[in-house]
């Protein structure tokens, strides 16, 4: 429901890794999950070294998306 643009902080409640992501497609596509990311984010999170894909995380908007 963030506009695209959107720079939201990732914060991983399992292991305390944050990354910073801009919001450029819509999502999730896989039921009950909040967000997507990209490989690079996930691998940031430490998500990818876990083999599960997913973890429990909490968002928090940055930067609004800037008007065109």
């Amino acid at each position: 429901s963030l506009p695209f643009g959107t720079v939201v902080e990732v914060h991983s409640l399992v292991n305390g890794r944050t990354v910073e992501v801009r919001v450029n497609d819509r999502g999730p596509f896989i039921r009950k999950r909040i967000i997507d990311l990209s490989r690079g984010a996930a691998e940031a999170l430490g998500l990818i070294e876990s083999g599960t894909g997913t973890k429990s995380v909490v968002l928090r908007v940055r930067a609004p998306a800037k008007s065109r």
